[in-house]
């Protein structure tokens, strides 16, 4: 059993005891949370949501919370004299796919 789930502003395919990084969330270590199914398939039956699928329902357990590699931003104007140089790093949260219902 799969399906396609929304956080973040992006969308995955999971299945049940998947470990995926997404975009921060704020909830603490060990807490489970519900997300937005768009579609759900059981191997003969797939549902697809619009824009959700109703009764649907996907479990996840947030596993750690951390920051990606930094990146380098530099940004110049050329006979100027002027430059920026920034780091960033982007935040991001682990979590297992505890159980996928249809």
């Amino acid at each position: 059993m799969f399906a396609v789930i929304q956080t973040g502003g992006k969308q995955y395919n999971v299945t049940e005891n998947d470990v995926l990084k997404v975009e921060k969330l704020d909830l603490a270590q060990g807490e489970k949370i519900k997300l937005e199914c768009l579609l759900v398939s059981d191997g003969n039956k797939t549902v697809a949501g619009t824009p959700t699928v109703k009764g649907a329902e996907v479990v996840a357990e947030v596993v750690a919370h951390g920051k990606g590699d930094k990146i380098v931003v530099f940004k110049y104007k050329p006979k100027k004299n002027e430059r920026k140089k920034q780091g960033h790093r982007q935040p991001w949260t682990e979590i297992k796919i505890v159980s996928i219902k249809m």
